[in-house]
């Protein structure tokens, strides 16, 4: 039932009972005034009965007949012991057989009090008649009436009253349609802008004129207000935590109380393995590793794990899992991949740079001891001497590639760009190299292409990288070789080609040949005085000027490495003017 029809039967209901109480109690009133009225006009008669009444007793009953048709009154005579001695409504001998009178309380009243009132059904005449009672005549004088024109006179003013009540009425609902409408319009309108700021639509706030309602709809008003202000800053501090969550790069994952996961960043699915918009599994069935699964039970059941490391697939993760106040947790990976690989490559480089130093330390050492104990011929001494000088040149070569190595590793070293003519540079370098050439009859091969005779490079670096590739296929070309060093243009650069006939690389190691210190034949590099680290500057220093560089061979049949370096950027016009 809506508000106005709510009013209407209330406004109704009320005007009802109202109604009802009044035409009760102006019954009653109008009731008791009427027959307090005719007790009086009774009393009145009883009186003249008393006067006109004749002395004689045998008189009496045609008196009180007379009187009686006179008055339109039912006139009685009533002995003091109660008998009835004359009766206008009843004739002759059925006096006799009215039962006795004296214990009637108008009787009694009037022999006691002087006046007597009674108000009955009278089962003589059977009416319902008023008593008025008087001392006199035989013992009592009594007069009574019927009340049928009390009722009457009542049951008019009832109707007039309900006349009035039914206008009352239709007035009364009317009004309170009216009123009812003029209040259900503005409360349905701030329901409606109540339903739409629930909705997050723009809400429109009802005008009714009445000062309450309009109180009530600039609190909404202003509530609206506070919520936009106070859900945008939520939506910030959301956007905010979601934006610090998918940066991180730990994974975070967080699941309800029944395990499911609610929350996954971009690491996270990277770590486990899932797209951006694959469905993950609820988190008891997300991992497969016990550890994990006995890190993701704990959380769940409310105890806080920290630390634990376990692998999953290539990655080493490290967990920890916190439950959340209202059921739930939240769980945070580690990937210690990285520097698990890093702590190997650490330990390998402590070991290979050991290694490296102890075998030309050992040679030094040994050959001083020698010639400080034994003192030998000049001849000795100075094979002892070279072979000093030759390992400690050989520490100093080492000690300058890994200071090369940290300078491009940590990307302190920035190349100065200049047009270089490879097959110069080529020349000279083997120049340097020529003597072991010679001795094992290598000869070398210069061969740029027509559209790539030169490239964009570091002087310094472009001679490093060759002396390292020449140097590199000196080693592993057999005596009467053939090592070469071509050019060609490609994908807006040169690729610089290192190309010899030697012992060639399995093509499982062509992918480590430029980590440090890795050697495809270890003892062929060590008895020629390799450090282990010449690729691995070559990568460095081509990746430093923006290439890539990488390597083909084929066992026994001989190796290529290739170095890309793209073209200098052209400088704008105008530049520098």
């Amino acid at each position: 039932m809506s508000f106005a029809q709510r009013l209407v039967a209330g406004t109704i209901l009320v005007l009802i009972l109202t109604v009802g109480v009044l035409v009760w109690s102006a019954e009653r009133t109008l009731r008791r005034d009427l027959e307090s009225d005719i007790g009086r006009g009774l009393e009145h008669q009883a009186l003249l009965v008393r006067e006109a009444l004749p002395g004689d007793s045998l008189r009496w009953q045609d008196a009180v007949v007379r009187l009686g048709d006179e008055s339109g009154l039912r006139v009685t005579l009533i002995g003091r012991d109660g008998r009835l001695r004359a009766d206008s409504d009843v004739r002759g001998g059925e006096i006799s057989a009215i039962e006795n009178h004296a214990a009637r309380p108008e009787v009694r009243d009037a022999l006691a009090d002087g006046v007597g009132h009674g108000r009955r059904r009278s089962a003589t005449v059977g009416r319902e008649l008023l008593y008025v009672a008087v001392p006199g005549g035989p013992g009592v004088i009594r007069v009574a009436a019927g009340l049928e024109q009390v009722d009457a006179t009542v049951r008019r003013a009832q109707g007039a009253v309900f006349g009035a009540a039914g206008l009352a009425l239709l007035v009364g609902a009317l009004l309170a349609l009216v009123a009812g409408r003029s209040i259900a319009g503005p409360l349905t309108g701030i329901t409606t802008a109540a339903r739409a700021m629930a909705a997050g639509a723009p809400p429109r706030f009802p005008r009714s004129g009445i000062p309450d309602i309009d109180g009530l709809v600039q609190a909404l008003r202003d509530m609206h207000g506070q919520l936009g202000e106070r859900f945008d800053a939520l939506r910030r501090e959301r956007a905010e935590s979601a934006a610090l969550v998918d940066a991180m790069v730990e994974g975070v994952l967080a699941a309800d109380v029944r395990g499911r996961v609610i929350t996954a960043n971009p690491a996270a699915r990277r770590l486990l393995g899932y797209a951006a918009g694959d469905l993950l599994p609820d988190l008891p069935e997300l991992f497969r590793i016990k550890a994990a699964r006995e890190t993701v039970d704990l959380a769940l059941a409310g105890t806080p794990v920290a630390d634990r490391e376990f692998e999953m697939g290539d990655h080493v993760l490290l967990l920890n899992a916190r439950p959340l106040p209202s059921g739930g947790a939240v769980l945070v990976l580690h990937d210690l991949t990285d520097l698990r690989r890093l702590e190997v490559v650490r330990r390998d480089f402590v070991a290979n740079v050991s290694h490296e130093l102890k075998t030309p330390l050992t040679s030094i050492v040994g050959y001083t001891e020698t010639l400080l104990a034994d003192r030998p011929d000049d001849e000795t001494a100075a094979r002892f001497l070279e072979t000093i000088r030759s390992n400690a040149a050989r520490m100093q070569r080492l000690v300058d590639d890994l200071l090369d190595l940290a300078r491009l590793e940590a990307g302190r070293w920035q190349p100065d760009r200049n047009e270089l003519d490879v097959a110069a540079i080529a020349r000279d370098v083997w120049g340097a190299l020529g003597e072991r050439a010679a001795r094992c009859g290598i000869r070398l091969e210069v061969a740029p292409a027509a559209d790539a005779p030169s490239l964009a490079a570091d002087p310094h670096a472009m001679r490093q990288v060759l002396t390292n590739l020449l140097d590199n296929s000196l080693r592993h070309t057999q005596p009467g070789g053939h090592v070469a060093v071509r050019t060609r243009r490609e994908d807006d650069g040169i690729v610089l080609s290192v190309v010899d006939d030697g012992s060639g690389i399995a093509h499982e190691q062509l992918d480590r040949i430029f980590e440090r210190f890795y050697r495809a034949d270890p003892s062929r590099s060590r008895e020629h005085g390799g450090t282990g680290l010449g690729l691995a500057i070559v990568k460095h220093l081509v990746e430093a000027h923006g290439g890539r560089v990488w390597a083909e061979s084929t066992p026994r049949r001989g190796t290529a490495v290739h170095a890309w370096f793209p073209d200098a950027p052209v400088a704008a016009e105008g530049a520098g003017t």
